[in-house]
């Protein structure tokens, strides 16, 4: 019999890559998977017949994240300004553990945004099988559905992902350099510079969940842009606030930290043809608590 310290150990990232591709937010995907582990507990220690740990807390998580989901929709419909997944900083100290085998570009935030548009059991259906590798059998049994429905679930859910899912031309490496060259010049004030990297189209989008400061709609162009990230320049060097360079969702980003070194925001860019095609920024204080301390600048 495998002890839960054993499936801790051996399954929490996969339960958490689950969760956290569900639910867009790093604490409800802890609570999620501390309340799969619990209930696996209590089952092995109840003398329940658990065939396969994998199995039970596959499905325990994944049900826990549609029932978490439902009410969590409701509630992104009435949040202030424009909604954005909690942000999830790769660890440079170790393997991260909500990248276990499977492809960056399912954790990042335009990829995540796009899952927003399907239902829960959708959602489920979908990441099980296309990003997990669940078949459709399996599937069926974890959501509860038939596996005909569930095919029908995720041809549904793939179509409408694909009109919309995110495409990352540029190489890794690519990626890299035109993003420190991007928080270079945002952190020297180099506004027309910063300029020339961005898509004409470019879109930027401030999650501050109605906290001060915040931006309540997203910024379209590159002239809105520019000036949005000339303000944003001249703020961090009034401040003096240090970018931290930081692997977001699988997707170059930074982590904006004041003097003391609480974090302000973080910052993740979306790189395809040569140029920025769109910046997030998340400063709402309530989605950045996993981070570490956070800055009492927008308090003062």
């Amino acid at each position: 019999m495998t002890t839960t310290e054993d499936a801790f150990g051996e399954l929490r990232p996969l339960m958490f890559s689950i969760a956290y591709r569900m639910l867009g937010s790093v604490s409800d995907a802890e609570d999620v998977v501390q309340e799969a582990f619990l209930r696996y507990h209590r089952a092995v220690t109840g003398g329940a017949a658990v065939e396969s740990p994998k199995a039970f807390l596959a499905t325990v998580t994944t049900r826990l994240s549609i029932d978490q989901l439902r009410s969590a929709q409701a509630r992104r419909e009435a949040y202030l300004g424009p909604w954005l997944p909690e942000p999830l900083l790769a660890d440079p100290r170790a393997p991260d553990p909500a990248r276990l085998a499977e492809d960056a570009d399912s954790l990042s935030m335009a990829f995540l945004l796009v899952l927003e548009r399907l239902t829960p059991v959708e959602r489920a259906v979908f990441l099980l099988h296309d990003v997990f590798g669940y078949g459709y059998g399996e599937v069926a049994g974890i959501v509860g559905r038939t596996e005909s429905n569930c095919r029908q679930l995720a041809l549904r859910a793939r179509r409408h992902v694909g009109e919309h899912k995110p495409r990352f031309e540029a190489s890794r490496e690519h990626r890299e350099e035109l993003a420190a060259r991007f928080f270079d010049a945002l952190g020297k004030g180099a506004v027309d510079g910063l300029a020339a990297m961005l898509a004409e189209d470019v879109m930027v989008y401030g999650d501050g969940g109605g906290t001060s400061p915040s931006w309540p709609q997203p910024v379209t162009g590159r002239d809105r842009a520019r000036r949005l990230l000339a303000g944003v320049a001249g703020q961090i060097r009034e401040y003096g606030i240090r970018l931290q360079r930081a692997e977001v969702n699988g997707q170059p980003g930074a982590v904006l930290r004041d003097r003391d070194g609480a974090v302000v925001s973080v910052f993740c860019l979306e790189i395809s043809g040569g140029t920025v095609q769109a910046v997030r920024s998340v400063i709402n204080p309530a989605k950045l608590g996993h981070l570490g301390p956070l800055t009492a600048l927008r308090e003062q």
